[in-house]
């Protein structure tokens, strides 16, 4: 079965950097479309980018920037490089695979929590 599992999170100061891993297992990675979401305390669930399995890549303007979707492949490994955090990214981010093989999927990984304080 399809699992998704990420790893990454934590605290960090603001203006400081983290770097999200999805380990994705169940699937022939590299036909998955991926995507990572995030949802804050109080909030409902927002698009942070998402990325095709060619590489092409969507942010929303929000997160343009700052936060970087990548995939490796031969690893299975989804990743979101967050850069100069602020204190309104605390939020748990969540992996999501949105399509595979050119047909819509919905599988969710558990989530892992970013804190931005001081």
């Amino acid at each position: 079965q399809v699992q998704l599992v990420e790893s990454g999170g934590g605290l960090v100061q603001p203006g400081g950097s983290l770097r999200l891993s999805c380990a994705a297992s169940g699937i022939i990675f590299a036909r998955a479309a991926m995507g990572w979401y995030r949802q804050a305390p109080g909030k409902g669930r927002e698009l942070v980018a998402r990325i095709t399995p060619d590489g092409t890549t969507n942010l929303p303007d929000s997160a343009k920037g700052r936060f970087t979707i990548s995939r490796d492949n031969a690893k299975n490994t989804l990743y979101l490089q967050m850069d100069s955090l602020k204190p309104e990214d605390t939020a748990v981010y969540y992996c999501n695979l949105y399509e595979y093989q050119l047909r819509w999927a919905n599988y969710w990984g558990q989530g892992t929590q970013v804190t931005v304080s001081s």
